[in-house]
């Protein structure tokens, strides 16, 4: 592919170019049976990237078997099939393979390379323009697009695929903290370039903290870890085992607590039959929007304020050599693990001061060289400082999902504005589709909201 000269018009605009933006992409150059102008608009090239994949990392893995990670439905071998042919482990068997954690920069590598081939095999044109879109106007003929690069671009459709933000730092004079000693979890260089010799606070003990901690000690890191979150869990490991046998369909009719009552019951019958927990979990995987969706307001609300971070870390595990370094890291002595709210981030002198209360609201504080900021996915539209959102929802364009949480869509997909309106001509996929639909970050869900969102964004004498 080339990033050619901005072209003003196109039939389709896809906005964002990670994985859920390069998905749809693939989908629409698949289903494309005649010429169509195509466009994909993203600031931060190569493709394939996003926040996810943009890690060069070898020690970054992903947090789901490599045999279940196929970018495409109706292909389930497909990733396995790309690791193979590029001999990406050395020595290892397909059977194992499947079942192996690869390092992520594998994953970009490989949507490149199929979007690549569907490039190549599409009567349909690809460009992709490196810009970030400011603002989206409605019209009869079309969708006007205002990007910060280069002149307007029109187009007859758009896929919404802006991916995930980091939320900020929680805490009072955080943004008066000098770069180098405020690091976001995402930055992997800057992680990277801390001192060995220095310590380090990390706020937040879920997957972002993981990644910061395996990059640390994998560049020679000497220092002390403390990582300070409200509930202080760290994230859970896969295990391998026998797969649970009992019929989740009830769960579906229960509220909220008795669902929760219902899975510890499961995980309790199957570890007196040796089968982990873990495999209670893999049984609900397929269920995951439907008891999303399923649940009624005030139990949805309950879960959001008591229960999404036990679910997390249940849901949402990682490789078990990942696992096992942090609790290695524990057992000498080197990584803390500290339960308060973070209140103030102060930096003082060569270190940086955390002022935090433990949960009887007690104060206490950590000095450390610097504070990395690992709190996560931002999944409030209005606090995610994204031009683009900020004007959707300003103009009535788009209204925030449930609970606040993304932007509302229909079931097929379509953005719904201020007054409940879909507006078919915007397909909306991935993270911000999570407060409808919770489940929507992992490949799982992307590669089928993708699928979809080509059907529906493909005029239909293409």
């Amino acid at each position: 592919m080339t990033v050619p000269d901005p072209m003003q018009t196109c039939d389709i605009a896809i906005i964002g170019g990670g994985a859920a933006g390069v998905l749809t992409a693939i989908g629409v150059l698949r289903g494309a049976r005649g010429e169509l102008r195509v466009v994909l608009v993203e600031p931060q090239l190569p493709l394939g990237r996003g926040v996810a994949y943009a890690t060069r990392r070898p020690e970054h893995l992903l947090n789901v078997p490599a045999g279940k990670m196929s970018g495409f439905p109706d292909q389930p071998d497909d990733f396995l099939d790309y690791l193979v042919a590029h001999d990406a482990l050395p020595g290892t068997g397909r059977d194992a393979l499947a079942q192996a954690f690869v390092a992520r920069h594998h994953y970009a590598a490989y949507l490149r390379q199929r979007l690549q081939e569907a490039v190549d095999a599409s009567p349909a044109r690809l460009d992709v323009r490196a810009a970030r879109v400011h603002a989206l106007q409605r019209h009869a003929d079309g969708l006007l697009l205002q990007l910060d690069a280069g002149p307007p671009l029109r187009a007859a459709a758009v896929a919404l695929c802006s991916g995930n933000a980091l939320r900020p730092l929680p805490a009072r004079g955080a943004g008066t903290v000098p770069p180098g000693k405020r690091i976001e979890a995402w930055d992997y260089d800057a992680v990277q370039d801390v001192a060995a010799s220095a310590d380090v606070a990390i706020v937040g003990s879920g997957l972002s903290m993981a990644d910061c901690v395996a990059s640390l000690a994998a560049s020679g890191h000497r220092g002390q870890v403390h990582v300070l979150s409200r509930h202080a869990l760290l994230p859970l490991p896969h295990a391998s085992g026998a797969a649970a046998d009992y019929d989740p369909g009830p769960l579906l009719a229960m509220g909220l607590r008795q669902r929760m009552r219902a899975l510890r019951r499961h995980a309790a019958d199957a570890a007196r039959r040796g089968i982990p927990w873990q495999s209670v979990m893999e049984r609900i995987r397929p269920l995951g929007q439907a008891l999303w969706q399923s649940l009624s307001f005030d139990d949805q609300r309950r879960f959001l304020r008591h229960v999404v971070r036990y679910w997390d870390v249940h849901r949402h595990r990682i490789a078990a050599p990942v696992h096992a370094q942090l609790l290695e890291l524990r057992r000498q002595g080197r990584l803390h693990l500290h339960r308060g709210r973070l209140e103030t981030t102060i930096a003082e002198g060569a270190c940086v001061r955390l002022g935090a209360l433990d949960p009887r609201r007690q104060p206490f504080q950590i000095d450390a060289h610097c504070v990395v900021n690992a709190t996560g996915v931002e999944m409030r539209a209005q606090a995610m400082r994204n031009p683009l959102l900020q004007q959707l929802l300003g103009s009535g364009i788009a209204r925030p999902g449930p609970h606040g949480i993304g932007l509302d869509s229909a079931d097929d997909g379509s953005l719904l504005d201020a007054d409940g309106v879909a507006e078919p001509r915007i397909q909306v996929v991935g993270s911000l589709r999570i407060g409808r639909l919770w489940e929507s970050l992992a490949i799982p869900e992307l590669r089928g909201q993708a699928a979809q969102a080509a059907v529906r964004l493909l005029p239909p004498q293409a």
